[in-house]
């Protein structure tokens, strides 16, 4: 890689040459352009069939618009990443992840194996079809920029200490959404419980997990991959986040998820007259 004195940018002309010289050079926090080419493939999916593949940065962001039926796994290969996540049908961005139902419904306020993401409309954006981890937070939300400051110094997205909110943000306005349209988030791979006094009791990580989420139906995915906001260490400590997503099949009548209480079959049933009364 060239330096900063041996680069000539003093022209339009020359700095084009340089650009074109460094087309090659790779960032170890990148999108893997095609998704088939990423060097952390699932060992158990054919990379052909991969139609997402990034790696997050610590710190980073990232979003993508799913059909309906893909599979998505989050990967934490050092026990230090904290993917904080937010769900929109992509069809109709009105209809978001709601955290209250997410709890509600199944009766079980801890995330885990077939625990669905639910919407306030009744339906199942997303199901946890995998774990590994067993260490996630449906309670606490992300970090907001008035937290970090407090804490890091700083929450500039660019900055050493960003936000969650703030990623989350940045993230969304790629797909049209505003700050008002953001509810809380759920994060992966940092644990939380609540205690018999009511207060949260931090568990932090399990170490190198993996999470799969299915999507019920077209969804648009949000991701900020930020230090938890009661992760007790002083300072901002998160790892990289591997994400990759291929074609599967939704959630059907035949599968055990589908009837496994009355609550999730009817959550379930609204989820496919849906997708079966717009085409989806």
């Amino acid at each position: 890689m060239s330096t900063a004195a041996e680069r000539n940018t003093s022209t339009v002309l020359a700095a084009r040459a340089d650009a074109r010289a460094r087309a090659a050079e790779t960032a170890p926090w990148t999108p893997y352009l095609p998704a088939s080419s990423s060097p952390f493939a699932p060992a158990d999916v054919d990379p052909a069939t991969l139609t997402w593949a990034e790696t997050v940065a610590p710190g980073g962001y990232t979003s993508r618009v799913l059909a309906r039926g893909t599979r998505l796994r989050f990967s934490d290969p050092t026990g230090d990443a904290c993917a904080n996540v937010l769900l929109f049908s992509a069809v109709a961005p009105w209809e978001r992840l709601n955290v209250a139902d997410t709890q509600k419904i199944p009766w079980q306020a801890y995330l885990g194996e077939g625990h669905p993401l639910l919407s306030g409309d009744g339906r199942v954006l997303a199901s946890v079809v995998a774990d590994t981890s067993c260490r996630h937070d449906a309670f606490c939300g992300t970090s907001s920029d008035a937290w970090n400051v407090r804490k890091y110094g700083d929450a500039a997205p660019e900055g050493p200490s960003p936000s969650g909110r703030g990623l989350l943000t940045l993230a969304a306005s790629k797909h049209g959404l505003e700050p008002r349209d953001l509810p809380p988030s759920i994060s992966f791979f940092q644990g939380v419980r609540v205690e018999a006094d009511g207060a949260f009791r931090w568990l932090g990580s399990a170490g190198p997990a993996e999470v799969d989420l299915l999507a019920e139906l077209p969804l648009t995915v949000l991701v900020a991959n930020t230090a938890h906001p009661l992760d007790p260490r002083p300072d901002y400590t998160v790892g990289p986040l591997r994400i990759h997503a291929w074609r599967s099949v939704p959630t059907g009548p035949a599968d055990e998820r589908f009837s496994r209480s009355p609550e999730l079959h009817r959550a379930y049933l609204n989820t496919l007259d849906h997708a079966e009364a717009r085409g989806l």
